[in-house]
């Protein structure tokens, strides 16, 4: 045996892995794409579900603003009931004129104490 044929026999063996190699490479390659192909179909079936929940969702939100609105409503309204209610019964009359009084009183405090001022500088 020569240095050629012994040379001939590796690349032989090398060529021989490398297209058992390739084929391998091939056919995992081809399994790989099958699945993808199921798996992009699950994925589209989950789209499409989440698309008809996301409308689902959407409607029930507009049911649920529209309860929302009508409740703020009736509480509102069972509020200032319940203000005049216990503002009648239960507070004198000079306490419940007591928001609007301390204002002009402050307000009149104010201009007595600038006109106070005024004179004491002139």
């Amino acid at each position: 045996m020569t240095l050629t044929h012994i040379l001939l026999i590796v690349l032989t063996v090398a060529g021989v892995v490398s297209v058992v190699f390739l084929v391998r490479l091939l056919i995992q390659l081809r399994t790989t794409a099958g699945e993808a192909e199921k798996t992009l179909a699950e994925v589209r079936v989950l789209v499409q579900n989440l698309t008809e929940l996301d409308l689902e969702v959407k409607a029930r939100v507009e049911e649920l603003r529209d309860t929302l609105q009508v409740s703020r409503t009736a509480a509102v309204g069972l509020s200032e009931a319940t203000i005049m209610q216990v503002t009648s019964k239960l507070l004198p009359a000079p306490v419940r004129f007591l928001p609007f009084v301390l204002p002009v009183a402050r307000f009149a405090v104010r201009q007595m104490k600038k006109r106070k001022d005024k004179n004491h500088v002139d």
